[in-house]
């Protein structure tokens, strides 16, 4: 891998990390597409490096939520010594709390079944469209009644089980939070803002689970493609979140609807075709 690829795969992680489009299934389908070889050739150390790209744009989030995410740790902290939660910031902060505890228990259970057996490009190419019309349908169906204060912990752990079904890649961990919070009445900006919210303890506890392999394996003479893909990742991250917030305020679910179905189409075609390989 050079470090152009590694820059536009950081580019391509912080695109659809945050955009409901799979930011998982978008790694594997892009090196698939081009030809590329895994960096330093083994699949293992591929998705160390895939792991620090959303380190990337888990950076780009942390900035863009900087000020809330201090409130709510504040408020999280608040609740723990006064025992009780009252305001709305502590109630959002255990809804957050809460809400990672499924997809942590999943993906540390399943990792391996994962990582070995839901990669294959047809299946995330079958989830794309799937899932993709399933985001559309309930967004275009329900009422947009509920803002984020009307999150609580409840909430959050409905929430945080719809996230622990992205780890299929092709699910996308934004879209599927985005269409479980529309399900209940949440407002498109409500559920985009608390999805991202949900999705950085699961992003950093990956980050430091890897981060850990990376101390003892170093990064094998890649360490430029290391940099270069996690900036390019925390940039467009920053410019995803800002610019989709601004988007829901004023538009539905249908762009991505589209783009999932087209790639999906892209896909299969080019595996019915014989264009590609239908495995990795």
């Amino acid at each position: 891998m050079t470090v152009w690829q590694a820059i536009v795969l950081g580019l391509v992680q912080g695109a659809t990390e945050y955009a409901p489009v799979s930011s998982s299934g978008h790694l594997i389908l892009v090196p698939w597409l081009f030809g590329w070889q895994p960096i330093g050739g083994d699949v293992g150390f591929a998705k160390t490096f895939d792991v620090a790209l959303h380190m990337g744009t888990l950076l780009g989030a942390v900035i863009y939520f900087r000020r809330d995410l201090w409130r709510y740790l504040v408020a999280w902290l608040t609740t723990l010594r006064d025992r009780r939660i009252e305001t709305t910031d502590e109630r959002l902060a255990w809804a957050l709390v809460i809400g990672t505890i499924p997809g942590a228990i999943v993906g540390g259970v399943f990792e391996g079944v994962i990582q070995d057996n839901l990669g294959a490009p047809a299946l995330i190419a079958v989830m794309l469209a799937i899932f993709g019309v399933i985001l559309y349908l309930v967004d275009k169906r329900m009422p947009s009644d509920r803002d984020l204060g009307s999150i609580g912990v409840r909430t959050g752990l409905y929430l945080g089980v719809a996230q622990a079904l992205a780890l299929q890649p092709g699910v996308s961990r934004s879209g599927v939070t985005m269409t479980a919070a529309r399900a209940i009445g949440l407002d498109r900006e409500t559920a985009a803002r608390f999805s991202f919210l949900l999705s950085l303890p699961i992003i950093a506890g990956a980050g430091l689970y890897k981060g850990l392999d990376l101390v003892q394996t170093g990064f094998q003479g890649y360490g430029a493609e290391f940099f270069w893909g996690f900036a390019s990742s925390a940039v467009s991250g920053f410019l995803v979140i800002w610019g989709l917030l601004k988007y829901l305020k004023r538009h539905d679910f249908k762009v991505f609807m589209l783009y999932r179905l087209a790639a999906a189409g892209l896909v299969l075609g080019l595996i019915a075709t014989g264009v590609r390989e239908a495995t990795i």
